[in-house]
């Protein structure tokens, strides 16, 4: 495989210009308006794996397309099914961008534009790599299938479905996903925990119609005053969520597992200086590893409420919303905590208001099975692609089809960092390191070879 591997290491200008090329369209899942936007992204994918010699189509659902891709002719090998996505996340706050979310720009080693990590250029790595491989050779070592869908930003609301019904033709030995990062620079990492999700909005009504805050307030209850006690009451001081039954099911992690995690001289400092906040934050009695891997959180994602606009209007808002997520850890359920929360804030509501709660998408936690020969391989793969054997790491995101992959195909799932943990993914100005990405794409050509041999 070496000699592969060094046509991929000169094909470098390549690989960043088709990054480049795929990073330019605004794939935004959830906005209505670019949703042929989103589909050029699709095709763009397909054309990339059709043009290598794959057999491919791209299959229509509800919402956005899924980018299907096989490449069979290797008899008696291994198949592995690789998962990607190429719907990004909104860009805004547009004025904090230092350049256009979708003109993608380099910065020294560094390619900045929505998408660049998450999950395009990781995706896109996987690509480049097998595609190398079966163009220089004209087959590969395994048997391939690619999963490249839409709408992981939205929660992929179609992909189960999709892999029900394609069941037999997604049959594989073990799926490799690529939308992790690495423990930081120069320290590769696989992926063994994610945690789950429960993505709610709510809505609290109060008069019919804004009021003037001199003549109603006092008189009338303020819905926007009632959110900020209902969320400012879901956790005490010590960062302990106060919502009822939330924590029967929450798996503790084991005094070996804690052991593990102090072992990787997590930089602290550096954590903190780098997000240039005064001091770290999170349930009390844990590091802060444990609490971005393995302790559930509740966090506001957004609010909205009154007059947001320049200058002062003495209004008592009629209406007041939030956004909010909780990310959850083995053995929770997410349809449970769920019914749990909705259930408790319709509780606390005052009857001064009304309340509605809507449910978006959610996702189960996953632990991955470590004693594999297909993490093993893995692990060969990454050693010999990134020149230094990879640390086994959780993550505190989330990455639905991981579940649906285990339920509704019955295959693990093998989970790849290429990132950076300061790539910015859903924020502005994210980036992905060149050089890693280069990285990425040499591992891929290593892992078809050792996972031919397990």
């Amino acid at each position: 495989m070496k000699d592969v591997v060094d046509q991929l290491a000169s094909e470098k200008s390549e690989h960043v210009e088709k990054l480049i090329e795929w990073l330019k369209i605004p794939s935004v899942s959830t906005d209505s308006s670019l949703k042929g936007e989103v589909r050029r992204a699709g095709q763009w994918i397909e054309e990339e794996l059709s043009s290598a010699g794959f057999e491919t189509r791209l299959d229509d659902t509800d919402g956005h397309p899924i980018c299907l891709a096989q490449w069979t002719g290797a008899e008696g090998a291994p198949t592995l099914l690789i998962y990607g996505h190429y719907d990004v996340q909104p860009p805004e706050p547009l004025d904090l961008w230092r350049h256009g979310a979708f003109e993608p720009t380099l910065e020294g080693d560094d390619l900045v534009a929505r998408g660049a990590t998450d999950d395009k250029g990781q995706a896109l790595a996987l690509v480049r790599g097998v595609c190398g491989v079966l163009r220089s050779r004209g087959s590969l070592p395994i048997n391939v299938k690619f999963v490249i869908e839409g709408e992981e930003e939205i929660g992929s609301p179609n992909l189960t479905g999709y892999l029900e019904a394609h069941k037999d033709e997604l049959s594989a030995d073990v799926a490799l996903i690529a939308d992790c990062s690495q423990f930081g620079p120069g320290m590769p990492a696989i992926t063994v925990g994610l945690k789950g999700l429960v993505y709610l909005e709510i809505h609290l009504q109060g008069p019919n119609r804004d009021l003037h805050s001199g003549s109603f307030g006092g008189a009338v209850e303020n819905p926007a005053n009632a959110l900020t006690r209902i969320l400012g009451s879901l956790r005490d001081d010590k960062g302990h969520i106060t919502i009822p039954g939330f924590y029967d099911k929450v798996r503790d992690l084991t005094d070996a597992e804690r052991a593990a995690i102090r072992e990787l001289n997590f930089d602290e400092e550096g954590f903190r200086a780098d997000l240039e906040v005064p001091v770290v934050h999170g349930e009390e009695g844990y590091s802060t590893l444990e609490r971005k891997w393995a302790r559930p959180t509740l966090d506001i994602n957004g609010l909205l409420s009154g007059w947001t606009g320049e200058g002062a209007k003495t209004v008592l808002p009629a209406h007041a919303s939030a956004k909010m997520s909780m990310r959850l850890v083995p053995d929770q359920d997410p349809d449970e905590i769920a019914d749990l929360v909705v259930q408790h804030l319709k509780s606390i509501c005052p009857e001064t208001c009304t309340i509605d709660v809507h449910c978006h998408h959610g996702a189960k936690p996953v632990l991955v099975e470590q004693n594999s020969p297909w993490l093993d391989a893995t692990s060969r793969a990454v050693e010999k692609g990134f020149g230094k054997a990879p640390v086994m790491i959780r993550e505190g995101g989330s990455i639905p089809v991981v579940s649906d992959l285990k339920s509704t195909l019955g295959m693990d799932t093998i989970l790849l960092g290429l990132g950076l943990p300061d790539d910015n993914a859903h924020s502005p100005n994210e980036k992905f390191h060149l050089p890693d990405y280069q990285k990425g794409i040499e591992t891929m050509a290593w892992l078809l070879d050792e996972m031919a041999s397990v």
